[in-house]
C-alpha cells in the first residue's frame, strides 16, 4: 500500500478519473471482471471491450431490426439513420465539420490506407514522402506511387518547440535518398507545379509512443519546399495524411485547427469493439481527386448501370462512391456504445490515466540496476517523466540486459510474461523504420538478418549480438496502476533478482560442450542410475507406449516419431495446436508388425500392418525443421479414421527418409543439434529425451510449495510422462544427468547434446477425459532452470559413432539396464 500511496502523491491528478463519474477501480470491477488473472498490456495492438458495452450492444441488436440499407423498407430506413448517426459521430470526434469533410467507412485503417493509395492522382512529377515512424500498412502506399513513376522517400523530423506555447517554431527534415521505378518524364502540358504530393505520419508511432506534432500538416501543406531545403521533390502541391490507429484512442486529431486531407480510424484501436471495420476522413477538395480516379463500381455505388453496354453512371455523394457493397451496418451501429464510453470519460481524461502509468513504468525500468550496477533497460522513444508533456503516449517500448551487457531476447521476455498472466507483444510491431531507427540496425543488418532466416514474428529475437525487435507494454483506458506493479515486479523477479539457484547454475551446463575423444568410454563410470522405464511415441504428438525391452535403430527407438499428421494444407499437427492428440494411444507389437490407435473419439481400433505396402498409395517429399522427408501417404480409409479422431481433415505420412541429422561439433554449443551424424526422424531435436525420476521429484518438491498458485483442478505434481521421455532414469542425484558428456546404456553409447528447452505442452494435463491447460510445470521451471532465454528440463541424447561396438540394428535397451557416464 506503502508504494500505491507514493504513486498517488506523484500521478494522483492524473490517474484514474478523478473528476469522473467512475473511479478506475468501479470500471474495472464492474466492467472488466475477465481480467481478473489477466494483466493485459497489448492496448496498442488490439483494447478491450467493456462487458457492459458489449451488454448494451447485444441489447440493442435484439431490440432493434437492421435491414440492409440500400433499400427504402422500415428496417432499411432505420440502418440507413443509424449509419448517418455514426458518421457524424466520428466526425465529431475529429471536430471536423460536416461541410469540410466526409466519412467513409471501410473494413480497418489498412482499407482506408490503401484506398488513398490506389486513387490518388500520382504522376511521374508527384512525391509521396513519410516518416520513417510508419506502421508497413502506410509503406504499402509507396507500392502505388512508384508504380507511376513518383518518387518516393522516408524523412526523420525534428521539430524545435517553443515551450510557451507548446507549438512548433521550425522543422527540420532530414530526407532519406529518393526511390524510383521509372525514369521521371515531363508530359506534354503537365507542368511540376500541377503535380499532387502526399506527406504521410503517424499521430503516436506504435513502436515508440512518440507523438508527432499535429503543426505538421499545416507545416507541410504550406511550407513543404522551404522545409525541404529545395529539394526537387519539394514542388508542388502538398496533401497530409494522418494514420490515427493509434493516437486517436487517447489523443483524436482536431481538424478544425490541423485540416488534414486524410485521416484513418481504426475503430476496435479505440474501444476493442467491433473489429473489421475502420474509417476515412477525407477532406472535400481530396475526395474530388481521388473520385476521378476510382474505377470499379459495385451494388451501392452506382445510380443505374446497364448490363449489355458500356454504360454506368456513379451516385454523386462522397460515401456512397467509395463505400463498395453493402457495408458492415451492424458494426457501424455498435460503434455509437464505444463512443458512449469515450464521452463518458473524455479523451483528455483517458489520455491523462494512460500517460501517468507510462511515466510511472519508464520511471521504475530506467532505475533497475543490475548487483554489479549495470542498467538494466534500454528505452526507445521520448523518456520524460513529465505527465504533462504532449510527445509521449501510452507506450513503453524497451529491451532488457544482462549484467555483463548482452541482450536478453525479447522472446524470453514474453515467454515468462505469459507464464506470470501477463500479455504483450514482441517485435517490430509491423513498422520497420522506426524498428531500425530505434535499434541502430543498417541496411546490410536488415538484409543478413533475412538471409539468415528472421522474418516477422518468428522466434529469432537476437542476431549477431543485436535485438531484431522490442518488448512492448502499452495501456489502456481500463488499465490500472495493480497492472503496472505487477509487470514491474515480474521485470524485477525474473531479470534483475536472479534466483540464487540460477546464479550458482544449480547445475546446468551453461559452457560448451567438449566434443568426444577416442577412449571416451574408459573414463565411463557408474552413476548411480539404471533405467526405470522406455516408451516410444510412434506418431508425433500422440500418447506413446512403455515396453520392458526395445531395439534401436540409426533413428533411434525404432518406430520412434516415425509417423505424424499433417492438415491439408500441409500444416504439421502437434499438441500445441491440437491438444486432443495426446488422447490418441498407439501400441506397436513386434512380432505381428502391428501398429494399433485407439481414440475416444473413435469406436474401432484402427491396425496398420507395419510389412504391407497394401495401405499405402504413394510418396512425396516436404520440410520440416527445414530438413527435407521423404515420405509414405496412406489411403482414405485410414485418413479418414485420423480425422475423425483430431476432429479436422488430417493425413497420416510416414518418414521413409531423412535428411534430418542430430550430431555435436567441437565448440558446438548446448542445444544446437541438427548436423550431421545421427538421423531424426520426425523428433523436435534429437534421437532421444532422457528425464531423471529425481529431477522430476525437486521439481513436485517446488510444485507443492508453490500450491496457493495453482489453478483449481490441476494436479498439484508431475510425473516424469508430462515430458513425454524416451528414457526415464532413477537414483543419482537431482539434476546430475545435466553434466553428463557420455553415456552408457547395456552395449549402446550417447553422447548428451544438452539440456531440453521446454515449451507450453509440457502444460497440458488431463481431467476426465479433457485436455486442459495450466500455467505448471513450466513457470516453476521458469524460476530456476533459465539459461540464456532457454527453459531446459532433461537432456537431448544421440548415438556416439565413434564408440559404439557392433550394428547398432543388433541393439536393445532394456528396463533395469544401468547407466554409465562421464561429467564436465
Amino acid at each position: 500500500m506503502e508504494e500505491k500511496e507514493e504513486f498517488l502523491r506523484e500521478y494522483g491528478d492524473y490517474y484514474g478519473y478523478p473528476n469522473g463519474p467512475k473511479t478506475i477501480d468501479e470500471i474495472r470491477a464492474n466492467e472488466f471482471k475477465r481480467l481478473q488473472d489477466t494483466v493485459y498490456l497489448d492496448h496498442a495492438g488490439a483494447t478491450l471491450y467493456s462487458e457492459l458495452q458489449m451488454e448494451a450492444i447485444f441489447k440493442d441488436l435484439t431490440s432493434s431490426v437492421y435491414g440492409n440499407p440500400h433499400s427504402q423498407s422500415d428496417s432499411s430506413s432505420a440502418t440507413s439513420d443509424i449509419v448517418r448517426e455514426a458518421r457524424q459521430q466520428v466526425l465529431d470526434y475529429c471536430n471536423a465539420s460536416p461541410k469540410d469533410y466526409k466519412c467513409i467507412f471501410t473494413s480497418g485503417a489498412t482499407a482506408a490506407l490503401k484506398l488513398i493509395g490506389e486513387n490518388f492522382p500520382w504522376s511521374c512529377q508527384s512525391s509521396f514522402m513519410y516518416t520513417m515512424e510508419n506502421h508497413n500498412s502506410v509503406l504499402g502506399i509507396r507500392e502505388y506511387a512508384l508504380n507511376q513513376g513518383a518518387a518516393a522517400f522516408a524523412v526523420d523530423i525534428m521539430e524545435v518547440v517553443d515551450q510557451d506555447t507548446s507549438s512548433i517554431t521550425s522543422v527540420k527534415v532530414s530526407q532519406h535518398p529518393a526511390q524510383r521505378r521509372k525514369e521521371a518524364e515531363v508530359l506534354e502540358g503537365e507542368l511540376i507545379g500541377d503535380a499532387f504530393n502526399l506527406f504521410a505520419f503517424p499521430s503516436e508511432c506504435n513502436f515508440s509512443g512518440l507523438r508527432f506534432s499535429l503543426d505538421l500538416v499545416n507545416t507541410v501543406k504550406q511550407n513543404a519546399e522551404k522545409n525541404l531545403e529545395g529539394s526537387p521533390y519539394s514542388k508542388g502541391r502538398w496533401m497530409v495524411l494522418i494514420d490515427a490507429a493509434k493516437g486517436c484512442a487517447t489523443q483524436p486529431p482536431d481538424l478544425s485547427l490541423y485540416p488534414a486531407d486524410f485521416v484513418v480510424i481504426s475503430f476496435y484501436k479505440l474501444f476493442g469493439y467491433p473489429t473489421g471495420l475502420g474509417a476515412l476522413l477525407i477532406q472535400n477538395d481530396a475526395a474530388k481527386l481521388l473520385k476521378k480516379k476510382k474505377t470499379y463500381f459495385s451494388g451501392g455505388t452506382v445510380a443505374a448501370s446497364i448490363a449489355d453496354i458500356d454504360f454506368v453512371r456513379r451516385r454523386e455523394g462522397v460515401e456512397e462512391h467509395f463505400e463498395d457493397g453493402t457495408i458492415s451496418f451492424l458494426s457501424i451501429a455498435s460503434i455509437h456504445h464505444g463512443f458512449k464510453i469515450f464521452n463518458t470519460l473524455t479523451t483528455s481524461a483517458m489520455c491523462r490515466h494512460t500517460m501517468s502509468l507510462s511515466m510511472f513504468l519508464k520511471k521504475k525500468l530506467l532505475a533497475m540496476r543490475h548487483e554489479n550496477g549495470a542498467k538494466v533497460c534500454m528505452l526507445y522513444g521520448n523518456c520524460s517523466l513529465k505527465v504533462s508533456g504532449q510527445d509521449s503516449g501510452s507506450i513503453v517500448s524497451f529491451n532488457l540486459k544482462r549484467p555483463d551487457g548482452t541482450w536478453f531476447g525479447y522472446r524470453e521476455v514474453e515467454k515468462l510474461a505469459s507464464l506470470s498472466g501477463i500479455q504483450l507483444r514482441t517485435g517490430c510491431f509491423c513498422n520497420p523504420g522506426a524498428c531500425a531507427k530505434y535499434l541502430g540496425l543498417s541496411h546490410s543488418d536488415l538484409l543478413s538478418n533475412l538471409e539468415a532466416g528472421h522474418v516477422c514474428w518468428d522466434d529469432t529475437d537476437v542476431i549477431n549480438g543485436k535485438p531484431t525487435g522490442a518488448v512492448r507494454v502499452s495501456f489502456g483506458y481500463m488499465s490500472t496502476y495493480e497492472d503496472a506493479k505487477k509487470f514491474i515486479d515480474f521485470i524485477r523477479s525474473s531479470f534483475v533478482s536472479m534466483p540464487t539457484e540460477f546464479e550458482k547454475g544449480h547445475l546446468l551446463r551453461a559452457k560448451s560442450i567438449p566434443y568426444p575423444t577416442e577412449g571416451s568410454d574408459n573414463r565411463l563410470s557408474s552413476s548411480g542410475c539404471y533405467l526405470k522405464s522406455i516408451t516410444i511415441y510412434p506418431i508425433k504428438s500422440c500418447a506413446g507406449f512403455s515396453v520392458e525391452s526395445w531395439p534401436l535403430s540409426s533413428t533411434g527407438l525404432k518406430y520412434d516419431r516415425e509417423w505424424l499428421l499433417k492438415s491439408l494444407t500441409g500444416e504439421i499437427l502437434t499438441q500445441k495446436k491440437v491438444p486432443e492428440m495426446s488422447l490418441i494411444n498407439t501400441f506397436i507389437n513386434l512380432k505381428q508388425q502391428m501398429l494399433s490407435v485407439e481414440s475416444p473419439r473413435c469406436k474401432g481400433k484402427l491396425q496398420i500392418k507395419l510389412d504391407s505396402d497394401s495401405y499405402l498409395c504413394g510418396k512425396e517429399e516436404f520440410y520440416l525443421h527445414s530438413q527435407r522427408y521423404e515420405v509414405r501417404c496412406y489411403e482414405n480409409e485410414i485418413n479418414q479414421w485420423f480425422c475423425n479422431a483430431v476432429g479436422q481433415p488430417c493425413i497420416l505420412v510416414q518418414c521413409c527418409q531423412s535428411q534430418y541429422r542430430s550430431s555435436l561439433s567441437k565448440n558446438r554449443n548446448v542445444g544446437m543439434c541438427r548436423d550431421a551424424d545421427s538421423r531424426v526422424n520426425f523428433a523436435n531435436e534429437a534421437q532421444f529425451l532422457l528425464i531423471s525420476e529425481e529431477s522430476v521429484s525437486d521439481l513436485n518438491n517446488r510444485l507443492c510449495a508453490n500450491t496457493p498458485k495453482r489453478i483449481a483442478g490441476a494436479p498439484a505434481s508431475v510425473n516424469p510422462m508430462r515430458f513425454r521421455p524416451n528414457l526415464v532414469i532413477s537414483g543419482g542425484e537431482p539434476y546430475a544427468e545435466d553434466g553428463w558428456r557420455n553415456l552408457k546404456i547395456r552395449n549402446t553409447y550417447f553422447t548428451s547434446l544438452g539440456g531440453c528447452n521446454r515449451c507450453q505442452m509440457i502444460n497440458f494435463y488431463h481431467q476426465s477425459g479433457q485436455v486442459k491447460k495450466t500455467n505448471e510445470p513450466l513457470a516453476t521451471l521458469a524460476s530456476y532452470r533459465r539459461v540464456k532465454g532457454k527453459i531446459l528440463f532433461g537432456i537431448l541424447l544421440m548415438y556416439d559413432p565413434g564408440n559404439r561396438d557392433g550394428s547398432v540394428s543388433n541393439s536393445w535397451l532394456k528396463v533395469g539396464d544401468e547407466v554409465y557416464s562421464n561429467s564436465e
